[in-house]
């Protein structure tokens, strides 16, 4: 299964974007042998329009366009469910052994997701609730996606 992460705003380089491509990179060279792939990091630039409602609008269209049929949306919010690690590697395994072929993971804008996301949305997870930069979630689901991988394969860096 393809796995695509689609964020809304541009990881400068510093230590946050060192430590999300150095977990994205661990995800890419383990997660084929348990049959996940990374196929990208898409960042788009957050809207410059008026208001908040038309911002999300349009931050959400460029996802939706970027959505093939069928792929699996889950969406980060911290109104989502939390889930810890081993759910979350066995509900990744889960779409993976149900041949879905595609998942995305979008991280919204400051201003959140647009309901049409909500409405698309197979899943909404939180990772935590507390409120945390753009910055730290990419990483944060860098290093998540990394151990769901090591939890698939048995691999004891998931352990407490």
């Amino acid at each position: 299964m393809r796995i695509g992460l689609f964020a809304v705003g541009r990881l400068k380089s510093g230590p946050e974007k060192d430590l999300a491509a150095r977990y994205f990179d661990r995800f890419a060279k383990a997660g084929p042998a348990v049959g996940l792939e990374l196929t990208r990091v898409a960042e788009v630039s957050e809207s410059r329009a008026s208001n908040a409602e038309t911002r999300k609008r349009e931050e959400a269209a460029l996802l939706l366009k970027s959505l093939a049929d069928g792929s699996i949306l889950i969406l980060l919010d911290e109104r989502g469910k939390a889930l810890d690690s081993e759910a979350f590697a066995n509900m990744l395994g889960s779409y993976r052994d149900q041949g879905k072929r595609e998942l995305n993971i979008a991280i919204g804008g400051a201003d959140g997701l647009d309901p049409a996301l909500y409405d698309r949305a197979d899943a909404t997870l939180c990772l935590g609730k507390m409120t945390w930069p753009h910055q730290l979630v990419r990483t944060l689901i860098a290093e998540q996606l990394y151990r769901a991988v090591t939890i698939l394969s048995g691999h004891p860096y998931h352990r407490v």
